[in-house]
């Protein structure tokens, strides 16, 4: 009796240390602040002659869900997801079904309600893909822009740029072509307005097609912050929405207002000056140094004499000027450079994270990918390695909790905690 009182004694002291432990990990885990994999995740698997990768979708257990037939998935988006078979493109929902066929030469996932796809395109031997006529589908199937066009871009504020015998104009979401096909280049709209070319001459449009600014400038970029660099006679300026221009057209460098301020450069002979402007034009920030970055959560980067540091936008320099190279702030940390490894910087210009790395990567979802011995893994903002450095190469780093790496020339899907979803 007092042997069995022990072993019971024992073994409830063991699940007590167990619960601790695990409840540990769960807080330590939750703390990362780290993103969930979504409930489907693309998971890949040998077929049966063991020689071919085939795709489906498992839950976070690696159960699968949807059988692994396909050459090629996509994460879901929108509720959808692509699927590839036999050169076929085609979409299926979350219990499998294939809702919109698989005969599309190409098609990408969708974005505010419709997709883009293509027919009669090809890709060559490189893997790039040409040719055929572009459209769009909706979440039935329906081509409700119909593929008749060259090219197509992204929907942006509700209209797509396309392209037609050499010239391109707008469509919106019911297929109806707003803006005249008649420009020889265009862009994106941006603030409300979308830069385009006639004639050689670039100007500026709204959504009805009003050119709110004359087709005369050499070139042009896209607004930002209400404003816009434009190019005349081999010099940058600035003008609004309503075609002003709101800045001297005099320097030979300008990028887009950022966090209030612009990035802009005298050339000479030998050697470049950069500053800042606010959006009077005036130039707040002297232009003095070899290099700079935008602002970007209240700091950029500036070089000077061969090193780099950040400075506020009071100008003052809150990190000296003593690394070889460095980024822009992203998610409250900077990777930066000195004798050939990377690190990270804080605000403050602690270095949070060592110089050790032979390369690093900004963060995205409180993970950043680092490069050491030609491998790839991933560290947390406590510089934590949580995702260890073994994979070959990574594709765009955690977006929705997961990130697609490749690993001995096998492309694969791995979430934030380093679970990997395929067959080992």
């Amino acid at each position: 009796m007092k042997r069995l009182n022990q072993t019971f004694v024992f073994s409830l002291l063991f699940k007590i240390a167990f619960l601790m432990f695990f409840v540990s990990n769960a807080i330590f885990l939750l703390a990362q602040n780290l993103p969930q994999p979504p409930e489907l995740i693309p998971y890949r698997k040998l077929d049966e002659s063991g020689y071919f990768d085939k795709w489906g979708f498992c839950d976070r257990n690696k159960k699968i869900v949807i059988e692994c037939k396909y050459v090629h998935v996509e994460p879901f988006y929108e509720d959808l997801a692509l699927v590839v078979w036999l050169g076929n493109f085609g979409f299926i929902d979350k219990i499998g079904k294939e809702v919109i066929p698989l005969k599309y030469n190409y098609a990408e996932s969708f974005k505010e309600g419709l997709a883009k796809v293509n027919v009669g395109g090809q890709f060559d031997i490189l893997g790039n893909f040409s040719g055929g006529k572009w459209g769009f589908v909706d979440k039935t199937g329906k081509e409700v822009i119909p593929l008749k066009y060259d090219a197509v871009g992204d929907f942006s504020e509700g209209l797509v740029i396309v392209l037609l015998n050499g010239k391109v104009g707008y469509v919106d979401k019911s297929g109806k072509e707003v803006i005249e096909i008649k420009y020889d280049e265009g862009d994106n709209f941006s603030e409300g307005l979308a830069r385009v070319k006639l004639n050689g001459k670039f100007g500026f449009i709204d959504k009805t097609g009003k050119e709110v600014t004359p087709l005369k400038y050499d070139g042009a970029g896209n607004f930002s912050e209400g404003l816009a660099v434009v190019l005349l006679n081999g010099k940058l300026g600035y003008v609004d929405k309503t075609g002003k221009e709101v800045t001297e057209i005099k320097y030979d460098y300008a990028d887009n207002f950022k966090e209030g301020l612009a990035r802009v450069c005298y050339s000479e002979l030998t050697s470049s000056k950069y500053g800042f402007i606010d959006k009077t034009g005036k130039e707040v920030i002297p232009l003095k140094y070899d290099g700079a970055g935008n602002f970007s959560e209240g700091f950029a980067p500036v070089g000077i004499n061969g090193k780099w540091g950040f400075i506020d936008k009071t100008g003052k320099e809150v990190v000296p000027a003593k690394y070889d190279d460095v980024d822009a702030f992203s998610e409250g940390l900077a990777r930066v450079k000195l004798n050939g490894k990377w690190g990270f910087i804080d605000k403050t210009g602690k270095e949070v994270i060592p110089l050790k790395y032979d390369g690093v990567f900004n963060f995205s979802e409180g993970l950043a990918p680092v490069l050491f011995n030609d491998k790839i893994g991933f560290i947390d903002k406590s510089g934590k390695e949580v995702i260890e450095i073994k994979y070959d190469d990574f594709y765009g780093g955690f977006s929705k909790g997961l990130c697609r790496v490749l690993l001995n020339r096998k492309i694969g899907f791995i979430d934030a905690y380093g679970n990997e979803y395929w067959e080992k």
